[in-house]
């Protein structure tokens, strides 16, 4: 049951998707009091090279458009005042911090006012590519005025993993393999303190939140060691850089299960996943 209460606050459907682009493109905070004027000002930047989520992202926002405003993106932002980019949920940020340095660097004017609209994004992941982006941007001798438009905002700071939206166990499972893989970190993993709460609301309560905290973090150890071909990056709880226990996301959409998200959810042969992710 503990799932199901998660699930309903993290799986993002295609109609959810639709809502959230249908409600951005006549807000008065995003398009101002005359839409329809606001979006022939605005440039979509088509700038990922792999995957899709992007270029969906990009088709509901155009029939949105279509049905609300009478206007096509193609007859959109000849003469543009804002740079809009989509793609669908923010993790680490990497993806799209690539993306939007190369184009500062390169192909955006001197002054440029830039959105990016999301369905979701992490806290830590958004703060730290807004650095990168603005710093490379400073770097070249551009101004960009950048602001963050997000369905859904995930808190998973390191100050604030008492109080987070993510899997953050406050103890390691007894079992012998989870206790042995935590052996070999370098440093002792960050522990949550019982007692915070998730901002979103994500977990039923801490007795819920802790069953799937333990199991998804031990059967990810077992997954890990069914699965020998992971690299080092792949955590229990999910795909970081960092050495920690996973990225602990529980975000899934219709498109697809990241692999950010616990080994369970989605990891393949020998283990069955609930979620069968595909490949970007």
């Amino acid at each position: 049951m503990e799932l199901l209460h998660v699930f309903s606050q993290t799986y993002f459907t295609r109609s959810d998707v639709q809502a959230f682009i249908d409600d951005i493109v006549v807000s008065a905070n995003f398009a101002g009091a005359n839409p329809a004027q606001f979006w022939q000002g605005v440039k979509v930047l088509k700038l990922q090279t792999a995957g899709n989520s992007q270029n969906d992202m990009i088709e509901i926002l155009d029939k949105s458009l279509q049905r609300q405003c009478g206007l096509t993106l193609a007859s959109c932002g000849a003469t543009p005042h804002t740079y809009l980019y989509l793609d669908d949920v923010l993790f680490s940020g990497g993806r799209i911090r690539s993306n939007l340095k190369n184009w500062v660097v390169g192909a955006a004017p001197a002054k440029a006012k830039l959105a990016v609209l999301l369905i979701g994004s992490h806290a830590l992941g958004e703060w730290y590519s807004e650095n990168k982006i603005l710093g490379a941007a400073q770097a070249v001798g551009k101004t960009i005025d950048l602001n963050w438009w997000r369905a859904a905002s995930f808190e998973d700071r390191k100050f604030k993993i008492n109080n987070s939206d993510v899997l953050r166990p406050v103890a390691i499972p007894p079992d012998p393999a989870t206790q042995t893989y935590v052996a070999n970190f370098d440093e002792p993993p960050l522990i949550r303190t019982i007692g915070g709460k998730s901002p979103r609301g994500i977990f039923s309560g801490e007795a819920g939140r802790h069953l799937l905290e333990q199991e998804f973090l031990a059967q990810g150890v077992r997954v890990l060691n069914m699965c020998p071909n992971f690299d080092k990056y792949m955590r229990p709880l999910g795909r970081t850089m960092f050495e920690s226990l996973g990225f602990g996301s529980t975000i899934v959409t219709y498109r697809n299960c990241p692999n950010n998200a616990p080994l369970v959810f989605w990891a393949g042969d020998p283990w069955y996943p609930l979620f069968p992710r595909k490949a970007n």
